[in-house]
């Protein structure tokens, strides 16, 4: 069987993908590979310079490429509204909203929110932003989200009773909810939209371990060298772990609902499969809980 790479991306000419998280790792690679394939790409970054010169990286490689960065802090919601808001002006589509940006084992903080900081980031602002572009998105045919997630979530539990941490913090121990969080939200988004008879679909992917700037623990700062020569050890560069967020995206065959990771021995490197971690880890009350409880927390509602 072929192996799938980024080289097998159609022309995606005339699609509009917007991605959270691209001036580095996974997304920056994936943003890379889309807008050399022709997308309309919009990178939503906190940092606008690091925005800035992530456009101008993609488009020393790969001349005419229509990029633009735009400001997004998933921390605060009235900023994800803002964002949203200003895409829906502005633009009449929407192909492809790939929630990648995320923070892992940082000190304990809390977001404006009254969350924990990687509940809030990693889940929290993608759910507020996904619900206030559905409009968009289901105004787009055939248009798709995709949420990465991890294989933390496998060893993850939603503790509800203590989501901003303040009764006991294990920075781990909170990603692992945060990406737990992520694949039963992309899950249960794919029901709620089968059940609405929209064409538009749900996809979530992980990269396996990965060399990105994710252990910076939320600084924003590059990870130091010798981490990074240990992870080489254990992980696969950006280029690889981006190929399963790629192959969520684009790739045609998907009908909504798939998780796709990376195919070697403990999905941790490798290829873009499908993985069958859903049928263990996605329960229909609890991620029925966890979407209540977002809405609650974030005070949006989607159209579903």
């Amino acid at each position: 069987m072929s192996k799938w790479t980024a080289d097998l991306i159609g022309d995606l000419t005339g699609k509009r993908i917007i991605i959270t998280g691209a001036t580095h790792g996974i997304g920056y690679a994936a943003a890379e590979a889309l807008a050399a394939r022709g997308a309309d790409l919009i990178i939503a970054v906190r940092n606008r310079a690091r925005g800035e010169h992530s456009v101008e990286k993609i488009k020393e490689k790969s001349p005419g490429a229509s990029v633009m960065a735009m400001h997004l802090d998933l921390t605060d919601l009235d900023i994800v509204k803002h964002f949203a808001d200003e895409v829906t002006a502005r633009f009449d589509r929407l192909d492809v909203l790939i929630n990648n940006a995320g923070v892992m084992v940082p000190p304990h903080k809390i977001t404006r929110s009254g969350v924990e900081l990687q509940f809030g980031t990693n889940h929290l602002g993608h759910f507020a932003l996904t619900a206030h572009l559905l409009p968009l998105l289901m105004a787009t045919p055939l248009s798709r989200v995709v949420s990465t997630s991890s294989i933390a979530a496998r060893r993850a539990k939603i503790h509800f009773d203590n989501l901003d941490g303040r009764n006991g913090y294990n920075p781990m121990t909170f990603y692992r909810q945060s990406k737990l969080a992520n694949l039963l939200f992309a899950i249960d988004l794919q029901h709620r939209l089968e059940r609405a008879g929209s064409s538009t679909i749900s996809v979530a992917c992980h990269p396996g371990i990965t060399v990105t700037n994710l252990l910076s623990r939320g600084s924003g700062k590059e990870t130091g060298r010798v981490m990074k020569a240990l992870m080489r050890i254990v992980a696969q560069p950006a280029s690889m772990g981006s190929l399963p967020t790629l192959y969520a995206a684009t790739h045609p065959d998907l009908r909504g609902g798939e998780y796709i990771g990376p195919d070697g021995p403990g999905n941790t490197k490798g290829y873009p499969v499908l993985s069958n971690d859903p049928a263990r880890l996605y329960k229909p009350d609890l991620a029925a809980r966890l979407w209540d409880v977002s809405e609650e927390l974030t005070g949006v509602r989607f159209i579903i």
